[in-house]
């Protein structure tokens, strides 16, 4: 029977201080190690993660889900553009095997990443030194156990899981898709109803499968 994951509520900062405390944990141990950090969209994943490794510096390194986005011009070819950001509009088998070369590479490794500017993969848009100790991975999906998705969770070593009210992330979404100003506000309203909001809620069904559950104290 799997164990129970430790719930904490904490506010951001608190947070952070738990993470470089996990983050300590692992880079303690002789081999690389990978620390994962999954949540919804809109939960403030990534920022949290950028932050754990800028504090941690050059022992760790930073490696987005979201570059395995599948490309737009492949996503119009299977005419699933409306649900970009569901798990079957990315590229979870190539992701798996990425995770699992980097936990062993020790040569240098760059890796793609997404940007919402362009809604759109960017190749190259990170990098992995060889000194990396500590890979710090975040991203929706991390703990889905559907196929192919079920062979990421046995890659990583310790797994957070932050959890943000629903409602509060519905309003994040709302303006970050705002601020990117690609898209009309009906769309954005209809996207985050339909897709995110989807997302969210099966990514919640997830958060059994971590270790740590940290419940996010935040209003906005």
């Amino acid at each position: 029977m799997e164990q129970e994951p430790h719930v904490l509520r904490l506010t951001p900062g608190a947070a952070l201080a738990h993470l470089r405390n996990e983050a300590a944990a692992l880079l303690a141990r002789p081999e690389r190690s990978v620390l994962g950090i999954a949540g919804g969209p809109g939960t403030g994943k990534s920022t949290l993660a950028q932050q754990l490794v800028d504090a941690i510096g050059p022992d760790a390194a930073y490696v987005p889900m979201d570059g395995f986005h599948m490309r737009r011009s492949k996503l119009e070819a299977l005419g699933a553009v409306a649900d970009k950001g569901a798990p079957h509009t990315f590229e979870a088998a190539a992701f798996a095997d990425f995770l699992a070369a980097l936990k062993g590479a020790t040569e240098p490794v760059s890796g793609p990443g997404y940007s919402r500017k362009i809604e759109d993969v960017v190749e190259d848009a990170f990098s992995v030194p060889a000194s990396a100790r500590l890979l710090v991975v975040e991203g929706n999906y991390l703990l889905l156990m559907t196929a192919p998705w079920w062979r990421v969770r046995p890659l990583i070593d310790r797994s957070v899981f932050i959890d943000v009210p629903r409602e509060l992330v519905r309003a994040r979404l709302l303006r970050r898709h705002a601020e990117e100003g690609l898209f009309t506000d009906e769309r954005n309203r209809a996207h985050v109803e339909r897709v995110d909001l989807a997302n969210y809620d099966l990514v919640s069904r997830s958060r059994p499968r971590a270790d740590v559950v940290i419940e996010m104290i935040t209003e906005t």
